[in-house]
């Protein structure tokens, strides 16, 4: 887990303190009132669920209301769009997912950039990876290639220009070379539907999308993921690099972001905030229990992560020359 060493914690602390001494008076009185978290996605997601967890440790640590609503649709670019436009007074807060590091170079005519944001946290993440029907007879990603023989392989993917999406796609595109068709559904639960009826070959999907419940239960049977090290929900699928694919990683994350020029006393007191609920015995259950992580960092461990996911979803995106208009 991404933790803060103590000397680190040390410069940060005081960091934070200078930043009080030079912070208007209306940062050093923050929060004076409620606090509004925007989720990019419909209600139900891991988006939503943790932004409730989140908003209602918030209103407990902080002493303000604190109100989730959500505006989903464009692939999350809505929610972003309002949060960039909204004033940066730590009072209107954007809670997303990995899909606004790949927006920045999928959609070409976006009403806003990541520049127009400024990173508070990135809570939780969870590895891509690639599944099959449970009752499937290869339990990795190099014996199911063989077991296709060259033929077209249809993969389910939980929405075009998805994480999952891109993800998956450049594997067999670039890493597996792997001929295949993609085959879009509206969300992960038709996607897993089918893959569990054997109606598609593979599926591409993050493990707390849905993906890890299904293979401890044996409906789906994972094959691969896109981590550095296994994942503790599912220790038996293997990582990408044991399987001679090189060093490639893709997750799904959960990250808070507020309006650019927010006042940094103002962000440290929300990353603080945060990185203290993610990790409470019951938000680490629940995020466990998702197939997700927490993660704890400062604000600029934080951005330099985001930073760094736009980068690499961006290239993704250009080498299979994707792009939304």
């Amino acid at each position: 887990m991404w933790n803060l060493s103590t000397a680190r914690r040390a410069v940060a602390a005081a960091a934070v303190s200078l930043a009080v001494a030079a912070s208007p008076a209306g940062a050093q009185t923050y929060p004076a009132n409620k606090i509004t978290i925007i989720v990019a996605f419909a209600p139900g997601g891991v988006a939503d669920t943790l932004a409730r967890f989140i908003g209602q440790g918030l209103s407990d640590r902080l002493h303000q209301p604190v109100v989730v609503e959500n505006r989903g649709g464009a692939g999350g670019n809505i929610a972003a769009t309002v949060v960039a436009r909204a004033a940066p007074d730590g009072y209107t807060l954007l809670a997303t997912t990995t899909a606004i590091a790949v927006n920045e170079t999928l959609f070409e005519n976006k009403e806003y950039s990541a520049n127009d944001l400024e990173t508070v946290a990135i809570a939780a993440i969870s590895p891509e990876s690639l599944v099959t029907a449970g009752t499937n007879p290869t339990n990795n990603l190099v014996d199911f290639l063989k077991s296709m023989d060259g033929r077209t392989i249809n993969l389910a993917v939980p929405g075009v220009g998805t994480g999952s999406d891109i993800e998956a796609e450049y594997f067999l595109k670039f890493l597996a070379k792997a001929p295949y068709q993609m085959i879009p559904f509206q969300g992960g639960a038709p996607a897993i539907n089918a893959t569990v009826g054997g109606q598609v070959d593979l599926m591409a999907s993050t493990l707390g999308g849905g993906a890890a419940a299904q293979i401890a239960g044996g409906k789906l049977k994972g094959l691969g993921i896109a981590a550095e090290h296994r994942a503790a929900v599912t220790p038996n699928v293997p990582t990408y690099t044991e399987q001679g694919f090189g060093n490639f990683t893709a997750a799904s994350w959960v990250g808070f972001f507020a309006p650019a020029k927010t006042d940094p006393h103002i962000v440290a007191t929300l990353n603080e905030a945060i990185n203290a609920i993610v990790q409470t015995p019951e938000v680490q259950k629940k995020l466990a229990d998702m197939g997700f992580d927490p993660i704890a960092g400062s604000p600029e461990q934080a951005d330099a992560m985001f930073k760094a996911e736009v980068r690499k979803w961006g290239d993704m995106v250009k080498a299979l020359n994707l792009s939304i208009k």
